[in-house]
């Protein structure tokens, strides 16, 4: 198959499921994964996808990639987040867990804890945390969007407004080169700002692909968190505000 029909072929591919891994596509055209990486850079050259560790995506300011492909984008690197963002976290903490595949893996880390208390508004993230006895769960009240198990919407911010906790552990969709957090749904935000404001400590944690991702609804400033957890060096403008404001980061 002639390369230009291979990668036109492999476009189509991401803008029907939004993210495919390099396997399916070695698989799908059997070629070597030389070839599909260099199809895949090649097509990120011209501003078509996204570049992930193991695949590639479409970036869009107004819908989300696909929650089952979002679970395995990254996925390393998120594990890796998780990690360390969870090596501080003291056993006997209190926290909120915000919505995302990044704090569902980090859900995952914080079984190794004792006796912690969570407000999430994460479905899955209850259900990972509710392996352990010890933790208490509490799930914030609200609609639940069918697409990923996130709990959003008013009733949603007005339950997160009634605790103070040790931590906020948050996800995001993108981060702007001036250090805005952005996503996509207004409600999921509100609730997002709701966690923030009521955190001792803000924990953000998002890999490398966050980082020049376009959402259309901000969320806040990067500048509002007490600690940024990612596998790259992030671009200068964003370690120049980190630095400004005194947060911490953390490269794993």
């Amino acid at each position: 198959m002639a390369q230009r029909r291979r990668q036109d072929l492999i476009m189509e591919l991401i803008q029907q499921n939004g993210f495919v891994t390099t396997e399916q596509l070695v698989d799908q055209f059997k070629v070597t994964p030389q070839t599909i990486r260099r199809d895949l850079n090649e097509l990120a050259s011209q501003k078509k996808l996204r570049r992930h560790h193991g695949g590639a995506g479409i970036d869009s300011s107004t819908v989300n990639t696909a929650y089952q492909a979002r679970k395995i984008m990254d996925l390393e690197a998120k594990e890796r987040i998780a990690e360390a963002l969870v090596a501080m976290i003291p056993d006997n903490s209190s926290m909120f867990i915000n919505i995302g595949t990044t704090t569902e893996t980090i859900a995952k880390a914080l079984l190794e804890k004792n006796n912690l208390q969570v407000v999430t508004n994460n479905l899955h993230v209850a259900s990972i945390l509710s392996a352990r006895e010890d933790f208490h769960i509490i799930i914030a009240g609200g609609e639940v969007r069918n697409r990923d198990g996130g709990i959003v919407g008013e009733a949603t911010r007005d339950f997160i407004n009634q605790f103070k906790m040790d931590f906020g552990i948050i996800g995001i969709s993108g981060i702007h080169t001036d250090g805005s957090l952005l996503d996509f749904d207004y409600r999921e935000v509100r609730v997002a700002q709701s966690i923030i404001a009521n955190s001792g400590q803000v924990l953000l944690a998002a890999d490398h692909s966050k980082f020049g991702r376009n959402a259309m609804v901000r969320l806040g400033s990067i500048a509002q968190a007490d600690h940024v957890f990612t596998d790259e060096p992030p671009p200068t403008e964003i370690r120049q505000l980190l630095r400004e404001h005194n947060v911490e980061l953390h490269l794993v």
